[in-house]
């Protein structure tokens, strides 16, 4: 039992969490999204008030990456299986850096539209194969 209450307690780090997202490939390129700066260990935040909240921000390679979507995805999908449940984390594009920011940062929070999206075997095909 003492396992479980230790592992409840267990509060993660931005760099921990960083290790877990660094090595993502990009959709389109050879890179990784650390090697691309898309995501950044600045850009995580973990709320001071409730350690199981989190919140990063990813940078597009540009405005207008079609990808963005798919890159906010993969981001998403492996935290979610690397994180325990207990976890809430917020994902977002960093404010200025893409032309449909609202719109896709509103796709990657809302549970639904995610869930969908996992069932998707073509969409998940490809996520797995970034992460």
């Amino acid at each position: 039992e003492d396992e479980n209450d230790k592992e409840e307690k267990e509060e993660f780090t931005a760099s921990e969490i960083f290790e877990y997202i660094r090595s993502i490939n990009d959709p389109e390129h050879p890179l990784t999204l650390e090697q691309l700066n898309v995501v950044s260990v600045e850009n995580i935040k973990i709320n001071d008030k409730n350690r199981n909240k989190i919140m990063i921000n990813y940078t597009p390679t540009i405005p207008h990456c079609s990808m963005a979507t798919l890159i906010g995805l993969s981001l998403r999908v492996k935290l979610l299986r690397s994180l325990p449940e207990r976890f809430k984390v917020k994902i977002a594009i960093t404010p200025g850096t893409h032309q449909s920011e609202k719109e896709i940062n509103k796709q990657l929070n809302d549970k639904e539209r995610v869930a969908a999206a996992l069932e998707n075997y073509s969409l998940i095909k490809v996520v797995n194969q970034c992460i």
